[in-house]
């Protein structure tokens, strides 16, 4: 028990020595080699003299090829990532600093080519290849763009896609019917990886689809000053598209093949905002895709406090009073299925003031709970942001990432890979169950609220035959499963439920030998649990929190898990998921919260 207090206590001073004079917490959100290579090639692209910088993007994208001489988007990908190995190289192509037949291209190359070549690439890759000139545009029976035009009784319109996927398509889509592109001298030759195979472009789907939309004229019209309309009204004060960084620079390639000069004040702006994500990792420098600050912050404080920091401490003063800076007072796109609230969640990143998103609102209104009884500001905020919280929970009983009932499933069956994923926004077990121990925890909303009720009946109605959760936004299982039984448990769902105990024996049956928890993101792609060999910090903490909340006395299985967690061991293996078998994050904050919070919970329930 003494050994606990004073690695609980020593974990507190760590964290609380990292804080930031404004009173946050900014960690790296390193993810895969996608936004590096998109920032280096749109660099050469339109030119932007600063060879310093693109360098350290080159060092940055050969720091992550694998000893194969290839890319993976996680470690034990195999084979490895075709997406990525092409962004690698076609960005290590652009730098100049090398050339297709150098050695530490080789590998990438045949690799390429003998799996299929561009034609076999994701479709982000491949649009983006195709803005470049290097990868020719489909040809598909009408202008996807008319979706920026369509009135909001269409059977389909643009917000149904979800908001993340909309960002994307939006600048794209100025590109697509004129079949735009953007070279310079630095432009490289691929048509050796173009190989002539036919790739299926699903022009029957794509025709039934737009045919059900009743397509006039007028809207074929309007659709580029629409899609203008609604870039520019999603550009954040920071210059940034909706504060993602894949989603400005695409919006630069929209602009200028829209008539916009390199040199106007929006094109200027949006690289001033993606010079601002830049982080240092390991000696390099990465291209953040959206700074998890807000994130961050929230949990932080949300820990420290749980873990026994008082309140009155000055820097738990100083992150509450930030959080309060950054609760949203914009109506965005939310609004549109839920237009009766009033503003009042949180966004993801600091410059984010118009895309709030539900884990993040619940996470920012958990340390600001502590505050309410004392201070009327904190009152005001906590009620707008619970108002909000509640307001966005899906008919289903839900709650989904960023937007209410979009969850249209003639969308998620689009012929598009991951179009479940990324196209549309459905109610998911982990953030139902991280809002549902919010609301019981921290607000006392038990399970005869009609709220509760519906998300604890989605939540069974949702569960694994194995008794896990699939999280959707971390890796995964374990993760899922973690979010749903804490979740459940607070609502007083009992640890003799038969699900619950389902749960707690399948996390005991994945548990490995060295006491911790470890899952591949090979789960997200197979959708089913591939364990690691080798635990990691945040998936050992999520387990040991889960049988926490379920177990009246600690377990051997616990204490190991414990001890594990007391070694301060830390990972470079993502446990953040953005979009299967493409995108996964590493949290360079994880290795610090999740330990933290689940040996505070551990001990204050047992010692």
């Amino acid at each position: 028990m003494r050994r606990l207090e004073k690695e609980i206590y020593r974990r507190c001073n760590e964290l609380l020595t990292l804080q930031k004079p404004d009173g946050t917490w900014r960690f790296c959100f390193e993810n895969s080699v996608l936004t590096d290579a998109c920032m280096l090639i749109m660099f050469r692209t339109i030119e932007y003299r600063n060879e310093k910088l693109i360098k350290r993007i080159t060092d940055r994208i050969l720091s992550r090829q694998s000893e194969d001489g290839l890319w993976r988007v996680y470690p034990d990908e195999e084979p490895a990532n075709l997406s990525a190995a092409i962004q690698a190289y076609t960005a290590l192509l652009y730098s100049q600093h090398y050339k297709p037949n150098d050695d530490r291209l080789k590998s990438a190359k045949l690799f390429i080519i003998q799996n299929g070549g561009l034609k076999k690439a994701n479709l982000l890759t491949k649009v983006f290849l195709a803005m470049n000139g290097l990868y020719e545009w489909q040809d598909i029976p009408i202008d996807p763009a008319i979706l920026f035009s369509l009135p909001l009784t269409s059977p389909i319109n643009k917000y149904d896609i979800s908001s993340y996927a909309r960002a994307h398509f939006a600048p794209v889509l100025l590109m697509v019917d004129e079949k735009k592109k953007l070279t310079s001298r630095y432009t490289p030759d691929l048509s050796d990886l173009y190989l002539n195979e036919d790739e299926g472009s699903h022009l029957e789907e794509w025709f039934n689809l737009f045919s059900m939309l009743n397509v006039r004229d007028s809207y074929l019209q309007t659709k580029k000053e629409n899609i203008l309309s609604y870039i520019q009204n999603h550009i954040e004060p920071d210059g940034t598209l909706l504060s993602y960084s894949l989603t400005t620079i695409f919006m630069i390639y929209g602009l200028l093949t829209s008539g916009y000069d390199r040199h106007s004040t929006i094109i200027q702006n949006a690289l001033s905002g993606l010079l601002n994500m830049f982080c240092e990792v390991d000696e390099t420098l990465h291209l953040q895709n959206s700074p998890s600050t807000i994130w961050d912050t929230s949990l932080i404080l949300y820990t420290l406090l749980e873990a026994g920091v008082p309140i009155n401490n000055p820097s738990i003063i100083k992150g509450a009073q930030f959080l309060l800076t950054q609760q949203h007072t914009k109506y965005g796109d939310w609004s549109v299925h839920n237009p009766d609230i009033a503003p009042g969640g949180w966004g993801f990143s600091i410059g984010n003031t118009q895309h709030p998103d539900i884990d993040d609102t619940q996470a920012a209104l958990r340390p600001i709970a502590h505050f309410y009884i004392t201070n009327s500001r904190y009152q005001t905020s906590y009620d707008r942001g619970l108002n909000w919280l509640l307001s966005m929970q899906n008919d289903d009983g839900g709650w989904a990432a960023f937007e209410k009932n979009t969850n249209r499933y003639l969308i998620g069956s689009l012929p598009i890979n991951h179009a479940k994923d990324a196209l549309i926004d459905p109610s998911t077990p982990d953030i139902t169950g991280r809002t549902l121990e919010f609301l019981a925890k921290f607000h006392g909303l038990k399970q005869d609220h009609p709220s509760i009720k519906k998300a604890v009946n989605w939540l069974w109605a949702n569960q694994e035959q194995n008794g896990s959760w699939y999280g959707r936004w971390g890796v995964c299982y374990i993760y899922g499963t973690w979010a749903a039984v804490t979740g459940l448990m607070a609502c007083n769902a009992g640890p003799q439920n038969k699900r619950i105990r389902k749960a707690k024996q399948w996390l005991l049956e994945v548990q490995n030998e060295d006491g911790g928890w470890g899952e591949s993101c090979e789960s997200d792609k197979k959708k089913r649990f591939v364990g690691l060999t080798k635990s990691t910090p945040s998936q050992t903490a999520w387990a040991l929190n889960a049988l926490t909340v379920i177990s009246d006395k600690p377990t051997p299985q616990m204490e190991r898990a414990a001890e594990w967690l007391m070694n301060n061991k830390k990972t470079d293996y993502p446990t953040g998921a953005g979009l299967p078998g493409s995108f996964y994050i590493r949290y360079h904050s994880y290795d610090y919260i999740w330990p933290l919070l689940g040996l505070a919970n551990y001990y204050k329930k047992f010692f």
